[in-house]
């Protein structure tokens, strides 16, 4: 009985040693914070640094109370230095055109870094400048590594940068791409797809507000949502130039896209 329980506390020892130290950048966003709920999970990592600029100097768990036991730490001011020092891989779930300039001090600093804004995953700096404005780092953007396993597996294990897709374009870029890949895609790409309110974020907004979603159902940004040249973006990749008619819907659920994908074959 205790040579068992010695062999598994130098189990436990070797797991705890062999874990990768990892910093979440925007943490009690709600993108950010799911990533504490999974990586708080994974036996392979050890969350040592956490940033929040809204709740900075607070313990994560004054935010989010259910995180009690599973992650602890204060949360800090995102400063490339410390984060370099407490990190080796770094996620930046920081709003687009805010995360482009801390994730090249951090490369720079020998650092790897998953960004899950906006800012490195359109690979042409004009079309980026159309929808977001000019690119703080344009000279990063033929590195990145959009980050789509189940296409671009095998470049993902070196890649310095990688660049998370957005929510819209994962389901339907899931959904097309085997029809694009066989080439059978003739004409235009109808995307009609449905979300729930956290995609906007965190932050408050009347459009927002539980009297203007609860018992709605409505579309926004016809014909001129960001995501839109994204999938044109990767569809083109895939050997497809077809055209996209985007239409998004928010729904009232807090949570969660269906996308439904038209085409012509």
């Amino acid at each position: 009985m205790k040579r068992s329980h010695n062999v598994r506390a130098m189990e436990a020892s070797r797991a705890t040693s062999t874990r990768v130290p990892v910093a979440v950048l925007g943490a009690t966003g709600y993108t950010g914070v799911e990533l504490l709920r999974l990586l708080a999970r994974h036996p392979g990592v050890e969350l040592a640094f956490l940033s929040s600029e809204q709740y900075r100097e607070r313990r994560v768990t004054e935010v989010y109370p259910f995180l009690r036991g599973a992650v602890e730490g204060t949360l800090c001011a995102p400063e490339p230095a410390a984060v370099a020092a407490a990190a080796d891989v770094v996620l930046s779930a920081l709003p687009h055109g805010a995360a482009a300039p801390l994730v090249v001090d951090l490369l720079r600093r020998g650092r790897r870094v998953i960004d899950l804004s906006a800012d490195f995953r359109l690979r042409d700096p004009g079309v980026y400048a159309r929808w977001y404005g000019v690119h703080p780092a344009p000279e990063l953007l033929d590195e990145a590594v959009y980050g789509l396993p189940e296409v671009y597996r095998a470049r993902l294990p070196g890649a310095r940068l990688v660049a998370v897709p957005g929510c819209y374009p994962t389901g339907a870029l899931l959904g097309l791409f085997p029809l694009a890949r066989a080439g059978v895609i003739r004409d235009a790409v109808i995307v009609d797809a449905k979300s729930g309110t956290t995609g906007a974020g965190r932050g408050a907004k009347v459009e927002q507000l539980f009297a203007e979603v609860n018992e709605n159902f409505r579309p926004y940004a016809v014909g001129g949502h960001r995501h839109r040249p994204e999938i044109e973006q990767e569809l083109r990749a895939a050997g497809t130039p077809a055209p996209v008619v985007f239409v998004p819907h928010l729904l009232p659920v807090s949570r969660g896209i269906l996308s439904t994908m038209y085409v012509r074959a």
